[in-house]
């Protein structure tokens, strides 16, 4: 096959360009969701973010709206459940004919005592970060598959957690963490490696229909999630980072924004280790040593 670089356009302004783009994000109103949210926005794009409460999704779009020059709606959901899955969906469809990319950021955790670990912490994980997932991204291939081809396929972006890959948990007490001794997220570790291999399932599936996949691991973000824990050991999470910093918007609007954009549309079944490097290095500073950084 002859076919050379000088025929193809790889400025930026091609490579990177979202304002054809349509994007959902589910648990879009906050944390790493917003994130996403405000980055396709401040690019251009059309976003629907998605979530349980209200009063945050608007207040959310309404940030967005003014930020600009995209533009971001909103619908109310519950993924706790196929049916909350499907109603998404159908809202989804009434207001746009297509979808560029789904962003399936909709989640939770729950730490607990291993020995009076509640059952019902094993089935809202699994559902809220795999079976949730799994039905989003049924139910919307129809929208995902308009316009999509080789060259611009549309994009499942999945979020697991680095927790999903590592077992050294960062919330349990046995690791100068954030709980007390014999507390830990025993659920939360397995279901995003759950939505790992959910991911390369779905990539395996849906490429040849151009729809790429992919799943981002993120490490210590600043979100609802962590908020407990950052107020309280900000120096204990910061020491286990060589960079000396957690991560922050830029650094995930940036990714997501490059696994939406064309230069990654021959990207599928990857998972993206987004830690700054703290798991790859076991990377341990002095408590309190880092404090100056942040």
């Amino acid at each position: 096959m002859a076919h050379h670089a000088a025929k193809d356009d790889l400025r930026v302004s091609n490579l990177f360009n979202f304002s054809s783009h349509i994007a959902l994000v589910t648990g879009g109103a906050t944390g790493l969701g917003e994130m996403a949210a405000q980055a396709f926005v401040q690019n251009g794009a059309h976003v629907i973010i998605a979530s349980r409460k209200e009063s945050e999704l608007k207040l959310t779009s309404d940030r967005l709206n003014k930020l600009g020059p995209g533009k971001c709606e909103y619908i109310i959901a519950d993924l706790k459940d196929k049916d909350g899955c499907v109603k998404l969906a159908q809202e989804v469809k009434k207001r746009v004919d297509r979808l560029t990319v789904l962003v399936n950021n909709t989640g939770a955790t729950w730490g607990d005592d291993y020995y009076n670990f509640p059952e019902h912490a094993w089935d809202k994980l699994m559902a809220l970060n795999v079976k949730s997932i799994f039905y989003m991204t049924v139910e919307l291939e129809p929208l995902l598959l308009k316009g999509a081809n080789a060259d611009t396929p549309s994009r499942v972006i999945n979020i697991a957690s680095m927790a999903g890959i590592q077992t050294i948990d960062v919330t349990t007490g046995e690791g100068g963490g954030l709980s007390q001794p014999g507390h830990g997220t025993f659920s939360y570790g397995p279901a995003k490696a759950a939505c790992i291999h959910l991911t390369k399932l779905q990539a395996s599936k849906l490429a040849p229909k151009n729809i790429m996949v992919n799943v981002i691991c993120p490490g210590v973000f600043p979100s609802r999630m962590t908020n407990y824990g950052l107020d309280k050991f900000m120096d204990t999470l910061v020491a286990g980072q060589p960079t000396g910093r957690i991560g922050k918007p830029s650094d995930f609007g940036g990714l997501v924004l490059f696994l939406s954009s064309a230069g990654s549309a021959h990207m599928t079944g990857n998972a993206i280790e987004f830690d700054g490097g703290s798991t790859l290095s076991g990377h341990r500073g002095k408590r309190g040593q880092a404090e100056s950084k942040i």
